[in-house]
């Protein structure tokens, strides 16, 4: 059973999050970068409608729905903060097609009772943070059309070069946090019970379900976006380089060890 006090302890974490999230992001050129290749990746799926988790402050949802007028956009997140600045957003940019809810994944079918979902994607790991991700797997694979795709990014567990540069520093705690059962987040100063996810983590819970047809790592060797002034300082060319590079180990065995993982679904029969 889904525990709604863990759930909340998730959405106050975001709620404080939520105020300056915007204005952070803009401000952060490695993130503006990663978002942009996962906005391709779902460009490259055909769709009448959408359905996004974990959609913040409304970014993404107020994206597409800006260059598909004619296709449905749903969203959901379980901040009210971030639903809250999703929907001025929307409301802003004047579009109609967007529906934005206050939930769980869990929650779907309560949300969005008549909608049967052509895709659905989750950027920046929103799925790290779900009570029970074989559930939620189910709940997807309920909710979605014959055929259906999804484009699902995770906080990776095997990021090699972050374990590294802590080991480098005698930062032992911190080298292997990712590997605990409950990871606690990006920061020492706010703790998130979350974890970190392998690729067998992903296959055991979507393969019932859903057949991955793409895998792609981030930030295998091009900065995390916590590490965004390295490209400043490095310049411009060399973090073209890097990013070019980990397009390189995409195509081999390392693809995995970066700091995201992304995964393109399809739904079983």
């Amino acid at each position: 059973m889904v525990s709604a006090s863990y759930y909340q302890q998730v959405a106050e974490y975001y709620d404080r999050d939520a105020g300056d999230f915007d204005d952070r992001y803009w401000k952060n050129l490695v993130l503006q970068r990663i978002r942009q290749s996962f906005r391709e990746e779902v460009k490259a799926h055909s769709f009448g409608n959408v359905l996004e988790i974990g959609c913040g402050t409304g970014l993404d949802a107020s994206h597409f729905a800006s260059i598909y007028p004619e296709r449905k956009i749903y969203a959901m997140d379980v901040s009210p903060a971030m639903v809250e600045h999703a929907t001025r957003k929307a409301r802003h940019l004047g579009l109609d097609n967007v529906r934005i809810r206050v939930g769980t994944p869990e929650g779907l079918p309560e949300h969005f009772p008549e909608v049967q979902f052509d895709h659905v994607y989750v950027f920046f790991g929103a799925l790290n943070t779900v009570a029970d991700l074989r559930i939620v797997a189910r709940t997807l694979r309920s909710r979605m059309r014959p055929g259906g795709t999804m484009v699902l990014t995770f906080v990776n567990k095997w990021y090699l070069a972050d374990m590294l540069i802590h080991l480098l520093k005698f930062r032992f705690k911190q080298a292997f946090r990712r590997f605990r059962d409950v990871w606690g987040g990006y920061s020492d100063l706010k703790y998130l019970e979350s974890r970190c996810l392998s690729p067998g983590d992903i296959s055991r819970a979507f393969d019932d379900d859903f057949k991955i047809t793409r895998k792609r790592g981030y930030s295998i060797l091009y900065p995390a976006w916590y590490r965004a002034g390295w490209v400043q300082r490095l310049g411009r060319k060399a973090g073209d380089i890097l990013w070019n590079v980990d397009r390189v180990l995409n195509h081999t065995p390392a693809w995995c060890l970066g700091e995201y993982a992304l995964y393109s679904f399809k739904a079983r029969n």
